[in-house]
């Protein structure tokens, strides 16, 4: 997978013109290299993300030369989303790298299906070393695994690929399917109607006194 880029001469708030242009500024960095101020075009760069992401090794094309790397981190615009300035990590092919690797859970759960129970993922992505050709695109989880209550998948129920090595482990949870929350109905207490009762006569009486009374200081 390629992906053509150009070094750039423009820094700072000159950067601006160069977006305007359908362009991300870039960097490329790594062990023992001098970095290299890049400049991608933006609709280039979302196709060989969206098939990339940051884990597979991507071919930079500068022109006069080749380097592979990966996409080590994207700024986005806080707003609207869209990329604003790109690092780039150059791998040597034959020394070891970590990476995170996405999830792919796939697969449907007899615990959600017949207990209704809640699937809560604990991960998404787990740390992994390999070479460069050998890092995984991502890695699959499969929930049917979650066939009853209170399962849980763990880092070691993942087939690990070939040539890599997970830097998680073994025992953290993945997924596990809970029982569903219930809703507690309260009950409000019923009102003791005896003292309102009692209550009520006293006012009564009161009045009724105070009536008599005053009549009495009439007469």
């Amino acid at each position: 997978m390629e992906l053509a880029v150009k070094e750039r001469v423009a820094f700072g708030g000159k950067v601006n013109a160069l977006r305007r242009e359908g362009l991300i500024p870039a960097e490329l960095y790594g062990h023992g290299i001098p970095n290299v101020h890049l400049s991608v075009s933006a609709r280039e760069f979302a196709k060989t993300y969206a098939a990339a992401g940051e884990n597979t090794v991507v071919t930079l094309d500068l022109g006069s030369e080749k380097r592979p790397a990966i996409i080590h981190h994207v700024d986005r615009h806080y707003l609207s989303g869209a990329p604003t300035h790109v690092d780039f990590y150059q791998v040597r092919m034959d020394e070891k790298i970590t990476a995170h690797v996405p999830i792919d859970f796939i697969g449907d759960s007899v615990a959600v299906r017949e207990k209704g129970a809640v699937i809560n993922r604990s991960m998404t992505e787990i740390e992994v070393e390999a070479l460069p050709n050998d890092l995984p695109h991502h890695l699959t989880v499969d929930l049917a695994l979650l066939d009853d209550l209170d399962k849980t998948i763990y880092v070691r129920d993942i087939a690990v690929p070939r040539g890599v090595t997970f830097l998680v482990e073994g025992d953290t949870a993945v997924a596990t399917a809970t029982a569903p929350r219930v809703e507690e109905e309260t009950v409000a207490p019923a009102a003791d109607v005896s003292t309102v009762k009692v209550e009520a006569e006293e006012k009564v009486a009161e009045r009724a006194a105070g009536k008599a009374e005053a009549e009495g200081e009439k007469k």
